[in-house]
């Protein structure tokens, strides 16, 4: 567990050991004293990115006078919570065990509080078909799809399967791993003869390829925090690629995108996308902070694309372009879901 004195001080305040065995906790209100982990890195494809959203978390919420300890996650990780416990955990973990509610789960069984999501909404919001059949029962609109593990290519054959997907779905098509995030993976099939490379692209990120009609329009992402109490949505992000297509390439690169927030729609869109993407996070059991990605398609209709409850934090990310046009300090707004967190623990 990387945790070098560089990256912050430590809490300078004695945690006793509780009589459970779990974590002491100090109790809430105690803001002067309290002490945040932030979790970045990991061993998932995305971990790159997690440690640049762990930087820019752990730096703003020092500039509002949080100590924060910045650990890369790895095996050490329970013993290193048992034995120097802090006051609260924020996740910037991005895929894997940071997404799919395992990080959560362990959390929750030390009793250690966090900013994010319970481990069991994760799962649900983490396996895309999962989180789409439920949105879609709820009336919500997300694009056609159909979800096929890569055995059943091998037991049935690989053409006879792509040409059927064809003719229901129709083309383009998008195709993207069942799990995972930042676009990896993910590729639009203009033509049959382009779907064996882009399922081998996706099949090296994930076991199952989710296969989804491909919806032009207006791309945006909606981000809902809970730092005030009752989940409300920031103004609306719409992305803009240069490519055509918001890849990992496109979201990860300086100027490969350009973002315009608030997104340059009318305002009755604006409220509808606003009102879809607080459905879905309250639909699917999220908490604190989540952002749905979705397009304004030709006739108006806001589709759902994903749900994310681990939102990116780097310079090109979306999350801080939202909460710099809603006026919030990214310190200052962590910090309050930080209040929160750890408030659950005393109620």
């Amino acid at each position: 567990m990387s945790d070098p004195a560089s990256l912050g001080p430590t809490a300078g305040v004695a945690v006793p050991a509780s009589t459970d065995g779990r974590p002491a906790r100090r109790p809430h209100g105690v803001a002067g004293e309290r002490t945040v982990a932030v979790l970045a890195g990991g061993i998932s494809h995305e971990r790159e990115v997690s440690l640049h959203s762990g930087r820019r978390l752990a730096t703003a919420l020092r500039g509002v006078g949080v100590d924060v300890r910045e650990w890369d996650v790895d095996g050490a990780l329970v013993d290193h919570l048992r034995a120097d416990p802090p006051d609260a955990v924020a996740i910037a973990l991005h895929g894997g065990e940071g997404e799919n509610g395992s990080v959560q789960a362990v959390l929750e069984l030390l009793g250690v509080p966090f900013v994010g999501t319970p481990a069991r909404a994760c799962r649900r919001a983490w396996d895309k078909p999962t989180a789409k059949a439920e949105l879609a029962r709820a009336g919500l609109d997300t694009p056609d799809w159909i979800a096929l593990p890569h055995t059943t290519f091998r037991a049935l054959g690989a053409q006879a399967v792509l040409d059927a997907m064809v003719d229901r779905l129709g083309l383009p098509l998008m195709l993207k791993p069942d799990q995972g995030g930042s676009a990896l993976g993910a590729q639009v099939v203009s033509n049959r003869a382009e779907l064996p490379a882009a399922m081998v692209s996706c099949l090296a990120y994930a076991d199952t390829v989710l296969a989804e009609q491909f919806v032009s329009g207006v791309e945006v992402a909606v981000t809902v925090v809970e730092d005030e109490g009752a989940p409300r949505a920031l103004p609306a992000v719409e992305v803009e690629a240069k490519g055509g297509v918001y890849d990992y390439t496109a979201r990860y690169t300086p100027g490969a995108a350009h973002f315009h927030c608030p997104a340059r729609i009318d305002a009755a869109t604006a409220a509808t996308l606003a009102d879809v993407a607080l459905a879905a996070h309250q639909l699917l059991g999220l908490r604190d902070v989540s952002r749905t990605d979705a397009v304004v398609d030709a006739a108006g209709r806001v589709q759902i694309l994903e749900v994310n409850v681990s939102p990116g934090l780097t310079d090109t990310s979306l999350l801080p372009t939202a909460a710099a046009a809603a006026g919030l300090d990214l310190g200052h707004l962590y910090a309050r879901l930080v209040d929160r967190a750890v408030a659950r623990c005393f109620t």
